[in-house]
């Protein structure tokens, strides 16, 4: 009986042994990939993956950061290898391309029993789909614009510029020794793809029409700004985070650039007076919608992982993290919050929204975006006349299109 009562006794302190411990309680841990920096981005996603960790017992979901430049090739080496992240943070024009080789799961089936599916933008929703199949939800939403150093303008006795005729004037005016008219993001990834369609769009061409008359003025009119000094021919370096720094060092009059690097202009220039307008234009007013979306990849931790998704789509989460981000909601009920439509500066960029045009969504749209990219450097380096570049960019379309 003796015997009996002492294993009783251990048994009962073991189990409470690895109750304290936590180890019967250990949660699944899920990786999300982002490309997303900047601090202001990193601490948002940080404590939205605390506040999601702390509110239940199931999952903890952990960061994990690739650079812009190499996040695609990272996406196709871990697939070859097997060794990918259970979540992706994934540029909403590349849903559609990584969908079609596998990467993400068919979410279909849980999507069908969301009904907060149906807050969504039908754009950003578009982006997550491929032939009528959910691969993911829509993230973060944004466009670009100009924005401009006011002390610079005044001085110079500039006015913002709205066309195309009156910026080229402008960056001329603006520019000095140490200081630049203009400057842009150009470096040959998505992101110059990103800053570079507003113009190709505003000049009427389409993106299967890089080899027309308006295409290579849409061109010539960047190539022109380099030439004459009014923008960096460094450009082709620089990222969108790049022309942030040297924007709020005084190094730039003039900016394109996005909502999300706000809070940097203001951490890193707390004086700087600055503001923003549409980004001039050719025929018409023009950007381009980004913005993120998250995708589950295919694997053990789907049904955890959707559940996540759950938890980051719901309206109270979304308007958190999207005034965190400087972003626009991408569920229209949030979308109408005063946050954005009474703001200065946002409101600039909710006016310049009902101009952006999204990328895709197209199953080979790097491949597109690449024809762009590369010719847009070609006439910024002066490798070819803009003419030259788009005729060769209009080749590599055609043979993807065809």
């Amino acid at each position: 009986m003796k015997k009996t009562w002492v294993f009783f006794i251990g048994t009962l302190l073991l189990m409470a042994i690895v109750c304290c411990s936590g180890f019967a309680a250990a949660k699944t841990k899920m990786v999300v990939w982002t490309y997303m920096e900047g601090q202001t981005q990193i601490d948002t996603l940080n404590w939205m993956f605390k506040t999601y960790n702390e509110s239940q017992s199931e999952s903890e979901i952990v960061l994990q950061y690739v650079p812009f430049a190499d996040f695609k090739k990272q996406l196709s080496v871990g697939m070859v290898a097997g060794k990918l992240p259970d979540l992706v943070v994934i540029d909403n024009p590349d849903h559609a391309a990584y969908a079609q080789m596998g990467l993400f799961a068919d979410l279909t089936k849980y999507i069908a029993k969301w009904p907060e599916r149906k807050a969504y933008f039908p754009g950003p929703w578009k982006s997550t789909t491929l032939n009528g199949k959910n691969y993911g939800i829509p993230f973060t939403s944004n466009c670009l614009a100009l924005f401009y150093n006011q002390e610079m303008l005044k001085k110079a006795g500039v006015t913002p510029p709205q066309t195309w005729s009156q910026l080229r004037v402008a960056a001329k005016k603006l520019t000095s020794p140490g200081v630049f008219g203009l400057g842009m993001a150009a470096v040959k990834s998505e992101e110059g793809t990103f800053q570079y369609l507003p113009w190709l769009l505003s000049s009427g061409a389409k993106i299967d029409q890089l080899g027309s008359k308006q295409s290579i003025q849409s061109l010539t009119v960047l190539a022109d700004l380099v030439k004459d000094g009014s923008m960096p021919k460094e450009v082709i370096n620089w990222t969108q985070a790049d022309v942030e720094k040297q924007f709020a060092a005084g190094k730039l009059a003039m900016m394109v650039n996005g909502p999300w690097n706000i809070p940097e202009v203001k951490r890193d220039a707390p004086g700087l007076k600055w503001s923003v307008v549409k980004i001039p234009r050719d025929k018409v007013y023009s950007s381009v919608l980004g913005g993120e979306n998250l995708g589950v990849v295919n694997g053990k931790n789907v049904a955890a992982a959707w559940k996540f998704l759950q938890f980051v789509g719901s309206p109270k989460l979304v308007k958190e993290y999207s005034v965190r981000f400087n972003m626009f909601p991408p569920r229209q009920d949030v979308a109408g919050d005063k946050t954005w439509s009474e703001d200065p500066v946002m409101s600039v960029f909710m006016d310049q929204m009902k101009y952006a045009m999204p990328r895709g969504p197209h199953p080979k749209w790097p491949e597109i975006s690449n024809a762009m990219i590369t010719a847009l450097q070609e006439v910024l380096t002066q490798a070819k006349t803009p003419e030259q570049a788009a005729k060769d960019a209009q080749t590599k379309v055609d043979a993807v299109l065809k």
